[in-house]
């Protein structure tokens, strides 16, 4: 984004206070609005705050802002947009002879409840500060009344008011058309239409799709960069027995879909005015070490998709990958070990008796790391060689052994072929005849394990 194209520091504007802002939202901009936009736009919107707080109107140029923020124009034009990005601001721009004039409209914050129900900021707010600071500031500013022993008898406004035949004038009509202390978010975006396209009416009931839960589905799909086809799957997942879809179980269905297809790490919202920085690599990582790593952080889906050449796993295999993640509760590096091992002893099948027998017995183990997981794996070799005779075919009698051998000689843990071709492209050749000669394959690694061992 050229900043100067946009905003020079002898271009004036004027600030527009509507509402009185209190020392309680001061606390909401230093504590959640902060940690998401960083301090010179929290700076900015105190310094517009306190001008507007004269109570004269009063015109300035850039040049004030940047002298008193000790600021570039860059920067203030980038905490501008961080502002209206964020809900904080709304701008508006007219061209004079001598430059530009803007108008700047302070918002006030979101409150408390309303920036947690909000599934795009919260996560944003989590991803920035951790669970545990996340924790406190729910705790803190979410401090409510038990109501269990109450019940709510408030009027609504239809229960008080009748309707009357009389029209509104239309300066108040083109006043209400506008929402204020939302931040501007485009939900038009979002193709709703392609969604319900694949959802029917007894599956998904169309009185379930509130405008509050198609606000949180557009967010939701924003946020974790989900497509229509894709957050089918999150509503089908997030329906309660009443029909229903409530803002934290579309949160929860999302975030579990996000950490099995994409990855465990939260999202992260950068700015689209900033250069994409690579994630560093540390390079002192051994190959065992960088294949634990890949294992703790890689989506269970796109673990397959490596292990099989660059191919697209069957559907029954990623629903047994779901199911591990989802329902049994298994963490992300044990489900991904567990599938390796298993692949890599049952040439390259998932026996889903197999699978599940010995998750069942890593859960009871209570693993909770790769690491710990391919340590059980290397213990407890022979007993799951024998499971496996028992799960699969009477004519399978030949045992290959897992990547995950006992350690002989102090040597280096083995690490697979196929971790290491993960980021190749796949032959023209399996391309076309849609073949791997898994024989092969398992032959190149009991060859490397075998000269491991002498």
């Amino acid at each position: 984004m050229v900043h100067f194209k946009e905003l020079q520091p002898t271009d004036h504007f004027e600030i527009t206070l509507p509402h009185a802002l209190s020392s309680n939202e001061r606390q909401l901009l230093t504590l959640f609005y902060q940690p998401l936009i960083g301090p010179p736009p929290i700076s900015l919107y105190l310094t517009l705050w306190a001008e507007a707080e004269s109570h004269s109107v009063q015109v300035m140029n850039h040049y004030y802002l940047m002298q008193v923020l000790s600021l570039p124009l860059k920067q203030v034009f980038e905490a501008r947009v961080a502002l209206e990005a964020i809900g904080l601001l709304r701008t508006w721009r007219k061209d004079v002879a001598d430059g530009r004039h803007f108008l700047y409209e302070l918002v006030r914050p979101l409150d408390a409840a309303s920036f947690f129900k909000d599934p795009l900021l919260s996560m944003f707010l989590f991803s920035k500060i951790g669970e545990g600071a996340y924790r406190k500031l729910r705790q803190r500013f979410l401090t409510m009344p038990n109501k269990a022993q109450f019940e709510e008898v408030t009027r609504t406004f239809t229960d008080v008011y009748r309707p009357i035949s009389q029209s509104l004038p239309m300066d108040d009509l083109e006043i209400n058309q506008t929402t204020s202390g939302a931040y501007p978010f485009y939900y038009e975006q979002f193709d709703f239409k392609l969604l319900q396209a694949g959802l029917s009416e007894q599956l998904i009931p169309s009185a379930a799709l509130t405008l509050e839960a198609r606000d949180t589905i557009a967010k939701l799909a924003f946020l974790y960069n989900l497509s229509p086809l894709h957050m089918q799957k999150v509503v089908i997942t997030a329906l309660d027995e009443h029909n229903k879809l409530t803002t934290d179980r579309l949160k929860r269905a999302a975030a579990d879909f996000y950490k099995l297809t994409v990855s465990t790490d939260a999202p992260v919202l950068t700015k689209a005015f900033e250069k994409q920085t690579e994630v560093a690599i540390d390079e002192n990582l051994s190959k065992e070490q960088e294949l634990l790593q890949y294992l703790e952080t890689t989506a269970p889906v796109q673990v397959l998709r490596d292990i099989n050449n660059g191919k697209e796993p069957i559907p029954s295999s990623i629903q047994l990958a779901e199911d591990l993640v989802v329902k049994y509760g298994m963490s992300v590096g044990v489900v991904n070990v567990l599938l390796e091992y298993v692949m890599l002893s049952t040439d390259m099948k998932l026996p889903k008796a197999y699978v599940e027998k010995i998750a069942d017995h890593w859960n009871r183990k209570q693993l909770k790391t790769a690491k710990e997981a391919m340590e059980l794996a290397r213990q407890e070799r022979d007993k799951y060689s024998q499971w496996k005779q028992e799960s699969t075919q009477p004519k399978q009698t030949q045992t290959k052994k897992p990547a995950y051998n006992n350690r002989k000689g102090g040597r280096d843990e083995q690490v697979p072929d196929w971790f290491y071709k993960r980021n190749e492209e796949p032959s023209q050749d399996k391309q076309q005849d849609g073949a791997i000669d898994f024989e092969t394959e398992r032959l190149k690694i009991l060859q490397k394990l075998d000269r491991a061992g002498e």
